[in-house]
């Protein structure tokens, strides 16, 4: 086929069912002799969507001789496509992202990496008392009713909570004024020697043709129609190039266009203060650290347990591991049971409280100085919409010398505040931010800092429970911040705060195959309490 022909190549594409997203991916198409393959490869791996990165990685699964441009055609056009063995037992067939292997590598060097120095690790834990503070935990205070009422004063909540860290952060250029009242005298403020001030709630933010962000910001009092243009030379985190989330709370300062439009231009945009600051820290005499994880998912095929073994080895034998007081499980301990359909396939242990049993041995083996403390994700046995409760004590009876706590948790370890979410958001700041991405959840969690809020969009990927008051602000700021879900892993500062992004102990799923993402699992994040220190741990 001639590499020109667009049109043809297109119909063909279509009949297929796939759909080309941008200009990179049409150009590799039209670069092909045969798109045959391509179709092929496709089909066989499940793939719908041709980006530019899976093209390649479907390319990948073809013989040379069939990707070749018109620039080589004077080469041999033999074409090969190698196909799965109809009599291979595997469910999986082809795949367009690299498989991790499973094999055991050596033991990491005594005492772990090079990048750090056990002379930031220097106290014995079994020779420090626990101390424990919880300072938000919604377990056995939910008391919403799911009604209007209750909706409304989640939000009122929100606005109230934000707006007062606005004013008293001194992030605003003036008081800020009502909707109503800016509506009322439009007329006055409509140039940009009378700019005001208001703050609100954003809900359907949009990009216009011409570039410029849309969106409405209500308040108490009425919602206001809104134009944010990118400034010149904008950083790309800006707000008009990288987006809002709906239900974001948001500061704007600008005028109406005349005295009889609605449109309010804004000449610059407001969020929270989030202000550089210097980190608690415990004492010299409990300078003991915590080590974080999170989506283990027992129950799972993809569960690694040999690596497990090989931890909990290092565990018992690194001096590195002596100076661990706290492990922090951030969610999905267990792959749970009817989370998504078919499911069932994918588990070896298909009881959930089997699933939890077996989590519990494996947290058993850890050295008795090692308190750990349990928060729920999207796959564990309690409620989908957040915050969401501890563990059932049902659950609970199997565990020694665990604390369990809801999602999220605000809790401080000798002092150093500690706020812990499983981090289930993150999928609809994927959604809706340019700068964030699933190979960069760290993004997402400078996003919700800066925000002051884990999780802003109601009606999104992420339920939420209409409290009477969003405990979903972050009214403190955390010394560490950590999340899971995605199964990336990130060590890294933000404003004060360290940002622990942390691994997953489940192999790529199928699902994570088809999209081509490649977790970071098996992966142990260690931070002193004191120095601050940190040290990634490596057991795949």
């Amino acid at each position: 086929m001639a590499s020109g022909d667009w049109a043809q190549q297109q119909k063909m594409l279509s009949a297929a069912g796939l759909l080309v997203m941008g200009l990179d991916a049409k150009d590799k198409i039209e670069q092909l002799l045969d798109i045959n393959p391509l179709i092929e490869a496709a089909r066989a791996s499940n793939v719908q969507l041709l980006t530019s990165q899976s093209i390649d990685q479907l390319l990948s699964l073809v013989s040379i001789d069939q990707v070749k441009s018109e620039e080589s055609q004077n080469l041999s056009k033999k074409a090969q496509v190698t196909l799965p063995n109809p009599d291979n037992p595997s469910p999986i067939g082809r795949v367009i992202a690299p498989i991790s292997s499973n094999e055991i590598s050596p033991a990491p060097r005594p005492h772990g990496l090079s990048h750090y120095s056990l002379e930031d690790f220097p106290m014995l834990a079994k020779d420090i008392d626990s101390e424990i503070e919880i300072h938000f935990d919604i377990t056995g205070n939910s008391v919403t009713e799911g009604k209007l009422s209750d909706i409304k004063s989640f939000f009122n909540s929100r606005l109230s909570q934000i707006r007062n860290l606005m004013i008293e952060g001194r992030s605003l250029p003036r008081r800020p004024i009502s909707n109503a009242e800016a509506y009322r005298n439009r007329q006055r403020y409509s140039s940009n020697e009378y700019e005001i001030t208001i703050v609100g709630l954003v809900s359907e933010p949009r990009w216009a043709k011409s570039g410029n962000l849309m969106f409405l910001l209500e308040d108490e009092t009425t919602q206001i129609q809104c134009l944010l243009k990118p400034p010149t030379g904008a950083n790309p985190l800006h707000a008009a190039l990288d987006g809002l989330m709906n239900d974001d709370v948001v500061g704007v300062s600008g005028f109406f266009i005349g005295d009889r439009t609605d449109l309010f231009i804004i000449s610059n945009i407001h969020f929270p203060p989030l202000p550089r600051r210097a980190k608690n820290a415990a004492s010299i005499d409990e300078s003991v650290s915590a080590a974080f994880l999170s989506d283990v998912h027992v129950g799972s095929k993809t569960f690694l347990e040999p690596q497990w073994e090989k931890m909990i080895n290092w565990f018992k034998t690194d001096p590195l591991a002596k100076n661990i007081k706290y492990f922090v499980l951030s969610g999905d301990g267990v792959d749970g049971v009817g989370i998504y359909p078919g499911q069932d396939r994918h588990l070896a242990i298909t009881d959930l409280f089997k699933q939890y049993g077996a989590l519990a041995t494996l947290l058993s083996d850890l050295p008795d100085w090692v308190d750990v403390i349990i928060l729920p994700g999207n796959h564990d046995a309690v409620r989908p919409a957040e915050p969401q409760p501890a563990l059932d004590p049902e659950v609970q009876q199997d565990y020694s010398d665990t604390v369990f706590v809801g999602n999220p948790c605000d809790f401080s370890l000798h002092g150093v505040r500690i706020l812990s979410y499983h981090g289930k958001s993150i999928d609809d700041f994927v959604a809706g931010l340019r700068s964030v991405t699933y190979a960069k959840p760290e993004m997402a969690m400078r996003s919700m800092l800066e925000r002051r809020h884990l999780a802003p969009s109601w009606g999104g990927k992420t339920p939420l429970s209409p409290e009477p008051e969003d405990s979903m602000v972050i009214g403190t700021i955390p010394d560490i911040f950590v999340t899971g879900h995605v199964h990336g892993q990130y060590v890294g500062d933000h404003k004060g705060t360290t940002i622990v992004h942390s691994s997953t102990w489940q192999d790529q799923t199928d699902y994570q195959r088809m999209l081509g993402f490649q977790p970071k699992p098996c992966i142990l994040t260690v931070i002193n309490l004191h120095t601050h220190a940190s040290a990634s741990i490596p057991f795949a």
